[in-house]
C-alpha cells in the first residue's frame, strides 16, 4: 500500500512538473477577469502593458475595442498597434485580428482584446481564443480579456442568475494555458454609477442594461463567480506547485464520471461535472451507453454537442456498450478509477417498477463505494412528461404498428388453429408472438403486443366470449399466468436482442481493427503502411481517404487550396482541423494529425458523403484508434528501417576493417618478399651463387603466386557478390579433379602429404572444371593450414543418395566449436575467430561455397569421425547436358 501510494505521488509530481515545462516552453497567457462589462478590464491590461513597454519588453496592440472610451483610447497611444485585418462578410467590410501579421511580427507581448469574440465567417479560426492559443504555441505571451459570463462551465449557471442565455463561450480548458490571472473588481454600485454615467453603454443601452442584465442582483451574483473563479485558479495553481516541488499532504485526485443518455439535458450534466471536479482537481469523464436501440437522430446530435463540448472543457469521452447500462457504469468507473458518478435523476416508470428498479436504486445498491450525485433539472422533468420512453428507447411507429399487427395475425392463427386443428392450448401462439415482437423491437412493443394479445385471448377465447368477463376461476388463473408469461418472455427476449446489438456493434469496430492491424502487421515499408491504412479506413468508415507522412503521400491530389490550408494548419498544430472542427471548417475533408515523434507529424484526411452532416461519436473514434494504429505502424516500420540501416552499416564497416587488415598482412607480406629477394639480387647478385640466386628467384615466383591468389579470390568474391559468375560446363573426371588440386597445392606447402580414397568407378561430373577445383583447392589449404606436421589429410569421394557426388576433406587440427562451424563461411570470419586462424583473407571457404552453390551444391563443417579434427563436406548433383 506504502509503494502504490509513493508511486502515485511520484507520478502526481511528474505531470505537474511536465505541465510547468510545457507552459515555459509555450507562450504566457494572462486572463483579465471581470465580473461584467464596464469594470476596467481593457484599462487594466493596457496601463499593465504600458507599464512593461516603460520596462523596453517588446508589446504591440493586436486588438483592442474601446468602445469610444476616451480614457482607454489614451492609454493605446505609444504603443505599436498592429493594423486590422478587414473581411468582406455579405457587401460589409468588417475588421478582424490580423494573426498572420501578428505572428510574423513575433512580439514578446501582444494585447488582444475580448477573448469570447467570435469572428467574422470565413475566417481561420471561428474564434477567437482559438486565435490567441496559436499564438501561445508560437511563443508569444498574450495578454487577454473576458468577462465571467463567458466561461463555458458556467453557462447555464449564468443563465439560471440573469436569464441570459449567453452564446459566445470559451472553454475551461483555455485557463489550464495560464500563467497568470488578474481579477478585475468593482462594486456593483460603482458599476451602475458608471452605467448612468454613459462610460459603458450610450443612454438608451444603458437604461436597457440597467433594467435587465445589471441588476444590483445580478451583478453580485456575478461578481461572487468571478471571485470563485479567481480563487479557484489560484488554489489551483498553488496546490500544482506544491506538487511539483513534491511537498507532503496533497490529496489524491478523485476522478468524477458522469453519464448522459441524449435526452434533454446532456450537456448541463457535462458543465455539472466540470464544475465538481475543477473543485476538486479532478480528472473527468463523460460517458453513453449504446445498447440494442440505435439513438435517434435528435438524441445522437445531443450527445454529439455534449461530448464535444466535454472536450472543450478538457474532460475525456467514452461511449460504452452493454445490454446493463448499470453494469457498464460500475465497470468502467472501476477502470477508471472514478469515485464520483453524476447522471440526471431517472423518472420512475410503470415498466421499470414491474421487472426492474430505476438506474439511480440499481446504483444506490451496487455503488457502496461510489458517491453518487443525482442532479436534476425543471426542463428535463417536463420533456419527460411529454414522451413515454422504455428502457430500449422511444417506441416509434413502426414499433406500435408491429405489434398490432402480431396480435391480429396470432388472433387469426389461434381462430385457424382451434377451429380446424382443435388445438386446446392456444396461448402458445399469442406467447410466441409476443416473443416474435420482443426479438425485432424495443420492450415497450413487446409491453404493447402483450397486452393486446392478452385482451385478445381473453375477449375471443375465453368464455363467456366476445367478452372480457371471465365466467370460471380457472379462466382468471389462465389469462393471468398468460400475461405473465408473455411479458417475461418478452422481456428476456428484448435483453436478448439488446445483447445481440450491442456485440455487433462492438464487434463491428474491433473487426476494423483487427483487419487493420493484420494488414499493417505484414506492410514491410512505409509506402505498404499508407496503403493498407487508406484500404482499411475507406472500408470501415465509407469515406475518401488521403495520407500524407513526409514525402510520401496517398490521394493528395484530391485536395483544393482551401483543403490544403486546414491540412497545414493540422500538420503545423497538431490539432483536428477542416470539416466537422472549428477551425477552417469549410473544407470537405476532416484532417487528423498522426504524431510520428517530437518532430514530425502525419496527416490522415477523410472526406465522407456531403449528406453526412455531423461525425457520430462512434465513427469518430475508430477513426482516430485506427489513425493511431497507422501512425504506430509507420513508427515501426522506420524503426525497422533504421535499425536494418545500422546493421548494414555496422556489417559493412565490419568487412571493410576486415579487407583493410587482411591486405595490411596478407597482400604486404608477400609483397615484402617480393621486394625483399628483388632488391637483394639488385645489389648483391654478382656476390652470390647460382644456388643463392635461383633461390631467390623461386622465393620471388612463390610469393608472387601467393599475392596472385589472394587477388584472385578477391575477384571472384566481386563476381559471386554481383551475380557475375558464369558456368561453363564440361566433363571432368573426379579423379583428375582432386590430382589437379591437390597436384597444384604441394606447389605451395610441399610437406603436406594426402590420403585419397575415390571411390571405383567414379563417374565423371558435369560441371566448370576451374571453378570446382578452385573451390576444392581452397578447402585443401584451409586444412593443411591446420593439419599438424606429418599428419595426412583425408579425402574421400563417392556417389551418395540421388546419385549426388560427396567429396570430404577432413584434417586431424583442433577442430571448430559446433556453433561456430556455420559462421567459418562467412567473408573475413578469420580476423575474428575459426579453424582457419588469422593468417589468410578469410575467404577461402565464402568463395567455395559461392563457387560449390552456383552449381546447385552445398558446403557444410563437420566435427571429424572421432571427434578430432574438421571434416568439410562437399556435395554436388549429378547434372547431364542439354
Amino acid at each position: 500500500m506504502t509503494d502504490s501510494r509513493s508511486d502515485a505521488l511520484r507520478q502526481q509530481q511528474a505531470d505537474a512538473l511536465i505541465g510547468e515545462l510545457q507552459r515555459q516552453g509555450a507562450g504566457r497567457l494572462t486572463i483579465f477577469l471581470g465580473a461584467a462589462p464596464g469594470v476596467g478590464k481593457t484599462y487594466t491590461m493596457l496601463s499593465r502593458g504600458r507599464e512593461l513597454q516603460r520596462r523596453g519588453l517588446d508589446v504591440v496592440v493586436g486588438l483592442v475595442e474601446t468602445h469610444g472610451r476616451a480614457e482607454t483610447a489614451a492609454l493605446i497611444e505609444g504603443l505599436e498597434v498592429l493594423p486590422r485585418k478587414r473581411v468582406d462578410y455579405q457587401g460589409k467590410m468588417l475588421e478582424e485580428l490580423d494573426l498572420d501579421a501578428l505572428l510574423a511580427r513575433r512580439p514578446r507581448l501582444a494585447l488582444v482584446d475580448e477573448l469570447a469574440h467570435r469572428n467574422v465567417p470565413g475566417s481561420r479560426h471561428e474564434r477567437r481564443w482559438q486565435d490567441v492559443i496559436e499564438l501561445l504555441d508560437a511563443g508569444i505571451d498574450v495578454f487577454t480579456t473576458i468577462n465571467i459570463q463567458h466561461l463555458e462551465s458556467l453557462n447555464d449557471v449564468v443563465h439560471r442568475i440573469t436569464g441570459v442565455r449567453v452564446s459566445e463561450t470559451v472553454p475551461d480548458a483555455v485557463f489550464d494555458r495560464l500563467r497568470d490571472i488578474v481579477l478585475v473588481d468593482l462594486p456593483p454600485r460603482e458599476l451602475i454609477e458608471r452605467l448612468q454615467q454613459g462610460k459603458v453603454y450610450v443612454p438608451d443601452q444603458a437604461a436597457h442594461a440597467l433594467q435587465a442584465f445589471f441588476s444590483p442582483s445580478n451583478l453580485t451574483a456575478l461578481r461572487e463567480l468571478a471571485m470563485q473563479t479567481a480563487a479557484d485558479r489560484v488554489d489551483s495553481d498553488l496546490r500544482e506547485a506544491q506538487t511539483a516541488r513534491g511537498l507532503p499532504g496533497v490529496p489524491l485526485r478523485r476522478g468524477v464520471m458522469v453519464a448522459i443518455d441524449g435526452r434533454g439535458q446532456s450537456e448541463y450534466l457535462v458543465r455539472v461535472a466540470r464544475r465538481i471536479a475543477e473543485r476538486r482537481d479532478s480528472p473527468w469523464t463523460v460517458v453513453t451507453v449504446q445498447g440494442a436501440a440505435a439513438a435517434g437522430e435528435a438524441q445522437q446530435l445531443e450527445l454529439d454537442r455534449a461530448f464535444a463540448l466535454a472536450r472543450r472543457l478538457g474532460g475525456d469521452a467514452l461511449v460504452l456498450h452493454g445490454n446493463s447500462i448499470v453494469d457498464a457504469l460500475l465497470d468502467q468507473a472501476a477502470r477508471s478509477g472514478a469515485s464520483t458518478i453524476v447522471l440526471g435523476r431517472t423518472r420512475e416508470r410503470p415498466v421499470a417498477r414491474m421487472f426492474n428498479r430505476t438506474l439511480t436504486q440499481q446504483l444506490i445498491q451496487r455503488g457502496a463505494h461510489y458517491e453518487l450525485t443525482i442532479v436534476s433539472t425543471p426542463e428535463a422533468r417536463a420533456r419527460s412528461r411529454r414522451s413515454w420512453r422504455s428502457p430500449g428507447g422511444y417506441l416509434t411507429r413502426s414499433d406500435t404498428a408491429l405489434a398490432v399487427t402480431s396480435a391480429a395475425l396470432a388472433t387469426a392463427l389461434a381462430w385457424i388453429a382451434e377451429r380446424w386443428i382443435a388445438l386446446d392450448d392456444l396461448s402458445l401462439i399469442f406467447i410466441v408472438a409476443v416473443v416474435l415482437v420482443a426479438a425485432r423491437t424495443r420492450m415497450a412493443a413487446a409491453v404493447i403486443s402483450a397486452v393486446l394479445c392478452f385482451l385478445a385471448y381473453n375477449f375471443f377465447f375465453i368464455e363467456p366470449r366476445y367478452t372480457l368477463l371471465i365466467g370460471a376461476r380457472q379462466g382468471v388463473t389462465t389469462v393471468v399466468l398468460f400475461l405473465i408469461a408473455a411479458l417475461v418472455a418478452g422481456r428476456l427476449a428484448s435483453k436478448l436482442r439488446m445483447q445481440v446489438v450491442a456485440l455487433r456493434a462492438a464487434n463491428a469496430q474491433a473487426t476494423a481493427l483487427q483487419t487493420l492491424g493484420r494488414q499493417l502487421a505484414s506492410a514491410a515499408d512505409l509506402g505498404q503502411v499508407l496503403q493498407a491504412g487508406r484500404d482499411a479506413l475507406r472500408r470501415a468508415l465509407d469515406a475518401e481517404v488521403m495520407l500524407q507522412v513526409g514525402d510520401h503521400q496517398v490521394h493528395a491530389e484530391l485536395l483544393t487550396e482551401k483543403d490544403r490550408a486546414a491540412a497545414d494548419w493540422a500538420i503545423r498544430h497538431r490539432q483536428a482541423s477542416g470539416r466537422y472542427t472549428d477551425t477552417l471548417a469549410g473544407s470537405e475533408w476532416w484532417f487528423q494529425p498522426l504524431p510520428l515523434g517530437e518532430r514530425e507529424t502525419g496527416l490522415l484526411g477523410l472526406r465522407f458523403p456531403p449528406q453526412l452532416h455531423r461525425l457520430g461519436i462512434e465513427q469518430r473514434r475508430l477513426a482516430e484508434a485506427m489513425a493511431e494504429d497507422i501512425a504506430q505502424a509507420i513508427v515501426r516500420t522506420r524503426l525497422v528501417a533504421d535499425l536494418e540501416n545500422a546493421r548494414v552499416s555496422n556489417e559493412t564497416e565490419r568487412l571493410r576493417s576486415a579487407l583493410l587488415s587482411s591486405v595490411s598482412h596478407d597482400l604486404r607480406s608477400p609483397l615484402a618478399s617480393i621486394i625483399g629477394s628483388a632488391s637483394s639480387l639488385d645489389h648483391y647478385a654478382d656476390a652470390m651463387d647460382k644456388q643463392d640466386r635461383h633461390s631467390l628467384l623461386e622465393t620471388i615466383r612463390i610469393e608472387g603466386e601467393r599475392l596472385d591468389r589472394y587477388i584472385q579470390n578477391l575477384l571472384d568474391m566481386t563476381r559471386l557478390g554481383h551475380g557475375g559468375l558464369t558456368l561453363n560446363r564440361d566433363w571432368i573426371g573426379v579423379d583428375e579433379l582432386i590430382g589437379s588440386a591437390v597436384t597444384r597445392l604441394q606447389r605451395y606447402a610441399p610437406g603436406a602429404t594426402f590420403d585419397v580414397s575415390i571411390e571405383p568407378d567414379l563417374r565423371p561430373i558435369w560441371v566448370h572444371p576451374a571453378l570446382v577445383e578452385q573451390a576444392l583447392f581452397n578447402v585443401l589449404e584451409n586444412a593443411a593450414k591446420f593439419s599438424p606436421p606429418g599428419a595426412a589429410i583425408a579425402i574421400d569421394a563417392r556417389t551418395v543418395d540421388d546419385d549426388r557426388l560427396r567429396i570430404d576433406v577432413r584434417d586431424r587440427g583442433p577442430g571448430i566449436p559446433e556453433d561456430e562451424r556455420k559462421r567459418i563461411f562467412d567473408m573475413f570470419y578469420s580476423v575474428e575467430r575459426g579453424d582457419r586462424g588469422r593468417q589468410g583473407t578469410g575467404l577461402g571457404l565464402a568463395i567455395c561455397q559461392g563457387m560449390i552453390g552456383a552449381h546447385g551444391g552445398s558446403v557444410e563443417a563437420l566435427p571429424g569421425p572421432d571427434g578430432r579434427g574438421t571434416t568439410i563436406r562437399i556435395t554436388l548433383p549429378r547434372m547431364e547436358p542439354q
